[in-house]
């Protein structure tokens, strides 16, 4: 490919780009490479008189109207940052754009080429079914790197510190809540509030971004237009105070309902929309997860990170050449993304389904939960989109890798034969929780998979160098709200209060049952995450499921009537929220009574068929699940169900 112009990132003497653009021409006869500075309609003509003065050369004619539009049909509009080669693809040629991207590779890192227009659904399409979400995800952010943009981003212009400022765009966003404060202002102070709101919505600034917006991004543009509109100057204070509030009543009205709690503490839906505005960059084509898996709740937002892994084409499994540059290289910055256990997943995956279309993996490096107990770092949990061919849409699961394998057994110091057999053995351990959870009744998802490959053991044991196996777990992902993460807003609603309360009470008697704690710190876990509430059409929970049976039979030897104080916090940290709390705890402690006494009956109705579950299993009094088990059938049937739940009900009230 002929290069015409600097190479690509090439600097003046003043240390900046040569070139802000370039254009490439992806035509057989003549393929090039243009970025002699100027717009891309000035490169192309170059490109066509380059070609022209080649031909001259090789005594053929100049070429006619019909080949210069085909040549420029051949050709590609690029952006160039510091570090970064954006493509501009035509949404109805993402064929023109691949190809591009494989000619740039051959002069630029692929983990430096992203795509621009993936607003557009087909760019987003055409980008998943190559397995390169990775290419187009917005990067990860920590709680506490959230919490501080939000914080940090409070900002004033020439007045009030109204704002939400993106330091990437330019633009600073007004709220509705923020807007509050306006109201307050005197007279003279309001007209040069409202007036600075009008200039800001009407002004770009030199990227060409708003100076001032409206949040969300998804508002009605006719708000945005109202304001807009304002004759500040024609306009008597009281004419407009009362213009300004008509725009807020319609602002307010246009707001989506998980939107309007403005705390980004009890909110994590306002806080992941605020945290996706402020993050946004100029020109640059990274999307939110909501983008990339369509219904995926909030909390997942800004904490996938996708990374590289395959396309599949034609049934060929063709892994991505990232990890070919990464092999050569051994790149710190590429050993970030270029997972291997990534390859491993979607082999596996390929070896068990030949039909699939395309797969995307991401990884979750940190624990979803609102206040999580321990963070664990040992364990991986990865989310998974595969789409199967003929399917009309694609599929997703949670990849949760065995917290305790043998990696982790020889991280101790243990032998390989010992390591292996106590992983193994901890295998059954999960497996046979799960069982026990479903036996009693807990509504977990319907099937989960058990998966294994091959690694390089890395740790400081003396088998450093050798292979040795990963497990881990596969499960649907669960659509619905935790029950930790539901607004504070909802609780307003009567029908809600009680749906919640029903649900929740039922379920925390089976929490309570199979003992679920916290390993390192014997804490509950009960509404920490794991519970899912599936929602009617009409907004209310239909049902509860529990996403994951960790921390079960953790504790198993309490009596249950000393073990339920705790579950009290369920209602009472929802208490300022609900209209009827006597109602709503009333409803909660009955559901868990009616609860508790139905897993106890059915136990007492056919004990055989709980007693004998777990026959064939090891016994021991130092804590085999065989022997945990025993414990907690033994321990439901000598529980009254009204004192335990009498004892929640004063756990409530105190």
């Amino acid at each position: 490919m002929k290069l015409l112009g600097d190479p690509i990132f090439s600097k003046g003497a003043d240390g900046q780009l040569k070139s802000r653009s370039g254009s490439i021409f992806i035509s057989g006869e003549y393929p090039g490479l243009v970025t002699v500075p100027g717009t891309h309609a000035m490169q192309r003509q170059t490109w066509i008189g380059e070609v022209n003065r080649t031909r001259a050369e090789d005594g053929k004619p100049a070429l006619t109207s019909i080949e210069i539009g085909k040549l420029l049909e051949s050709s590609v509009d690029l952006v160039f940052f510091e570090n970064v080669v954006l493509i501009r693809p035509d949404p109805n040629r993402m064929d023109l754009a691949f190809q591009a991207d494989e000619e740039l590779q051959k002069f630029v890192s692929k983990r430096k080429i992203r795509f621009l227009n993936t607003h557009a659904k087909r760019v987003r399409d055409a980008l998943r079914a190559r397995g390169e979400n990775w290419r187009m995800a917005r990067d990860v952010k920590t709680r506490e790197e959230a919490d501080r943009q939000i914080v940090s981003g409070r900002c004033a212009m020439d007045n009030e510190p109204l704002y939400y400022y993106n330091g990437h765009t330019g633009t600073r966003y007004l709220t509705v809540g923020t807007y509050e404060m306006v109201k307050r202002l005197p007279e003279a102070a309001f007209r040069a509030q409202i007036d600075e709101i009008v200039h800001g919505l009407n002004s770009r600034n030199r990227l060409g971004m708003p100076l001032i917006d409206l949040f969300p991004a998804s508002l009605n543009p006719e708000v945005r237009k109202m304001f807009c509109e304002l004759n500040v100057k024609s306009l008597s204070d009281v004419q407009l105070r009362d213009a300004v509030s008509k725009i807020e009543q319609s602002w307010r009205m246009e707001m989506p309902p998980e939107l309007r709690d403005e705390n980004p503490q009890s909110n994590l839906v306002w806080k992941a929309e605020m945290g996706e505005v402020l993050s946004r960059k100029a020109f640059v084509s990274d999307v939110g997860d909501r983008d990339l898996i369509q219904g995926i709740s909030p909390e997942f937002y800004r904490n996938i990170q996708w990374l590289p892994g395959c396309r599949v084409d034609n049934g060929k499994l063709i892994f991505d050449p990232i990890y070919d540059e990464y092999n050569r290289t051994q790149d710190p910055e590429l050993a970030e993304i270029c997972d291997l256990r990534v390859r491993s997943i979607i082999f596996n995956l390929l070896r068990l389904f030949g039909s699939v279309e395309y797969v995307n993996v991401g990884r979750i490096p940190r624990s979803l939960v609102r206040t999580p107990v321990a963070e664990d770092h040992r364990s991986g949990v990865y989310i998974v989109q595969y789409k199967e061919q003929g399917e009309p849409i694609s599929r997703v699961f949670i990849l949760r890798f065995q917290k305790w394998g043998i990696a982790e057994h020889l991280d101790e110091g243990k032998d390989m034969l010992s390591a292996i057999i106590e992983a193994d053995t901890y295998s059954d351990y999960i497996m046979d929780r799960r069982l026990a959870c479903r036996q009693l009744g807990m509504n977990l998802p319907k099937h989960v998979g058990f998966g294994q490959f091959t690694e390089k053991y890395t740790g400081k044991n003396q088998y450093h160098g050798t292979t040795i196996r990963a497990y881990y777990y596969v499960r649907q992902y669960v659509h619905g709200i935790a029950s930790d993460k539901v607004l504070p807003e909802r609780f307003h609603n009567p029908a809600f209060a009680h749906r919640f309360a029903e649900l929740m009470g039922a379920a925390a008697a089976l929490d309570l049952v199979v003992g679920r704690r916290t390993t390192e710190t014997n804490e509950p876990i009960f509404d920490k995450n794991y519970e899912v509430l599936q929602i009617d059409p009409k907004g209310l929970p239909v049902r509860l499921i529990v996403t994951d049976h960790a921390g079960s039979f953790v504790d198993y030897e309490t009596p249950l009537v000393n073990a339920v104080a705790p579950y009290a916090n369920v209602v009472r940290r929802r208490e300022k929220f609900v209209i009827d709390f006597a109602e709503f705890a009333k409803t909660y402690v009955s559901a868990f009574e009616h609860r508790l006494k139905e897993v106890q009956d059915a136990y007492r109705e056919r004990k055989s068929a709980f007693d004998d579950l777990f026959m064939g299993r090891p016994y021991d009094r130092a804590g085999s699940f065989a022997y945990r088990w025993t414990c907690v059938l033994r321990r439901l049937d000598a529980c009254d169900p009204r004192a335990v739940a009498e004892a929640l009900k004063k756990a409530i009230q105190s």
